[in-house]
Protein backbone atom coordinates (compact mmCIF):
# COMPACT_ATOMS: atom_id res chain seq x y z
CA UNK A 1 0.00 0.00 0.00
CA UNK A 2 1.41 3.41 -0.91
CA UNK A 3 -1.41 5.57 0.46
CA UNK A 4 -2.33 5.49 4.14
CA UNK A 5 -5.69 7.20 3.65
CA UNK A 6 -7.62 9.63 1.48
CA UNK A 7 -10.12 12.32 2.44
CA UNK A 8 -13.01 13.22 0.15
CA UNK A 9 -14.70 16.59 0.69
CA UNK A 10 -18.46 16.51 1.08
CA UNK A 11 -20.91 19.39 0.88
CA UNK A 12 -23.43 17.39 2.97
CA UNK A 13 -21.67 14.95 5.30
CA UNK A 14 -24.86 13.16 6.43
CA UNK A 15 -25.97 12.57 2.84
CA UNK A 16 -22.50 11.35 1.85
CA UNK A 17 -22.25 9.04 4.87
CA UNK A 18 -25.62 7.47 4.00
CA UNK A 19 -24.63 7.12 0.31
CA UNK A 20 -21.19 5.62 0.93
CA UNK A 21 -22.47 3.40 3.74
CA UNK A 22 -24.84 1.75 1.27
CA UNK A 23 -22.47 1.76 -1.71
CA UNK A 24 -19.37 0.39 0.05
CA UNK A 25 -21.14 -2.28 2.12
CA UNK A 26 -20.88 -4.87 -0.71
CA UNK A 27 -17.09 -4.37 -0.60
CA UNK A 28 -16.96 -5.03 3.14
CA UNK A 29 -16.25 -1.36 3.89
CA UNK A 30 -18.10 0.51 6.63
CA UNK A 31 -17.77 3.30 9.17
CA UNK A 32 -14.99 2.62 11.69
CA UNK A 33 -14.49 6.10 13.20
CA UNK A 34 -16.45 9.33 13.46
CA UNK A 35 -15.47 12.82 14.56
CA UNK A 36 -17.28 16.15 14.21
CA UNK A 37 -17.06 16.95 10.50
CA UNK A 38 -15.41 13.64 9.55
CA UNK A 39 -16.37 9.99 9.01
CA UNK A 40 -13.65 7.33 8.61
CA UNK A 41 -14.49 4.24 6.60
CA UNK A 42 -12.57 1.03 5.98
CA UNK A 43 -12.51 -2.70 6.61
CA UNK A 44 -10.57 -2.55 9.90
CA UNK A 45 -8.98 0.89 10.01
CA UNK A 46 -10.17 4.15 8.47
CA UNK A 47 -8.56 4.49 5.06
CA UNK A 48 -11.29 6.50 3.34
CA UNK A 49 -12.51 9.66 5.03
CA UNK A 50 -15.51 11.83 4.26
CA UNK A 51 -14.93 15.35 5.55
CA UNK A 52 -17.05 18.47 5.52
CA UNK A 53 -15.77 20.48 2.60
CA UNK A 54 -16.62 23.15 0.08
CA UNK A 55 -20.06 23.19 -1.50
CA UNK A 56 -18.57 22.52 -4.93
CA UNK A 57 -15.39 20.47 -4.51
CA UNK A 58 -13.31 19.56 -7.53
CA UNK A 59 -14.56 16.09 -8.54
CA UNK A 60 -12.09 13.30 -7.84
CA UNK A 61 -11.75 9.73 -9.06
CA UNK A 62 -11.54 7.09 -6.33
CA UNK A 63 -11.24 3.37 -7.12
CA UNK A 64 -12.11 0.84 -4.41
CA UNK A 65 -10.63 -2.66 -4.57
CA UNK A 66 -13.15 -5.48 -4.85
CA UNK A 67 -12.32 -9.07 -3.94
CA UNK A 68 -14.28 -10.45 -6.90
CA UNK A 69 -16.50 -9.47 -9.80
CA UNK A 70 -19.70 -10.10 -7.84
CA UNK A 71 -18.65 -7.35 -5.43
CA UNK A 72 -18.19 -4.96 -8.37
CA UNK A 73 -21.71 -5.80 -9.57
CA UNK A 74 -23.14 -5.33 -6.05
CA UNK A 75 -21.30 -1.99 -5.64
CA UNK A 76 -22.82 -0.68 -8.87
CA UNK A 77 -26.34 -1.82 -7.96
CA UNK A 78 -26.06 -0.36 -4.44
CA UNK A 79 -24.77 2.94 -5.81
CA UNK A 80 -27.70 3.30 -8.20
CA UNK A 81 -30.18 2.46 -5.42
CA UNK A 82 -28.47 5.05 -3.19
CA UNK A 83 -28.99 7.76 -5.81
CA UNK A 84 -25.69 7.59 -7.68
CA UNK A 85 -25.58 8.11 -11.44
CA UNK A 86 -24.31 5.36 -13.73
CA UNK A 87 -20.95 6.24 -15.25
CA UNK A 88 -20.04 2.80 -16.60
CA UNK A 89 -21.86 -0.49 -16.00
CA UNK A 90 -19.97 -3.47 -14.58
CA UNK A 91 -17.81 -5.15 -17.16
CA UNK A 92 -14.35 -5.86 -18.48
CA UNK A 93 -12.19 -2.91 -19.48
CA UNK A 94 -9.64 -4.66 -21.75
CA UNK A 95 -8.10 -1.31 -22.73
CA UNK A 96 -6.62 -1.31 -19.18
CA UNK A 97 -5.79 -5.05 -19.17
CA UNK A 98 -7.52 -8.37 -19.85
CA UNK A 99 -8.80 -8.93 -16.28
CA UNK A 100 -9.76 -5.35 -15.37
CA UNK A 101 -13.42 -5.69 -14.30
CA UNK A 102 -14.92 -2.46 -13.04
CA UNK A 103 -18.02 -0.32 -12.58
CA UNK A 104 -18.24 3.46 -12.30
CA UNK A 105 -20.79 5.80 -10.70
CA UNK A 106 -21.02 9.50 -9.98
CA UNK A 107 -21.65 10.17 -6.29
CA UNK A 108 -23.57 12.96 -4.55
CA UNK A 109 -20.78 15.55 -4.87
CA UNK A 110 -19.88 14.68 -8.47
CA UNK A 111 -16.97 12.37 -7.64
CA UNK A 112 -16.28 9.49 -10.05
CA UNK A 113 -16.34 6.33 -7.93
CA UNK A 114 -15.13 2.95 -9.14
CA UNK A 115 -15.08 -0.59 -7.83
CA UNK A 116 -12.51 -2.78 -9.54
CA UNK A 117 -11.41 -6.41 -9.46
CA UNK A 118 -8.20 -7.04 -11.36
CA UNK A 119 -8.12 -10.80 -10.86
CA UNK A 120 -8.71 -13.44 -13.52
CA UNK A 121 -12.29 -14.73 -13.93
CA UNK A 122 -13.63 -15.77 -10.53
Amino acid sequence: MIIDHISLPSSDLSRSQAFFGQVLAPLGIGVVKEYPGAVGMGRDEPEFWLVTGPAAPTPLHVAFAAANRAQVDAFHAAALLAGGADHGAPGLRPHYHANYYAAFVIGPDGHNLEAVCQLAQD
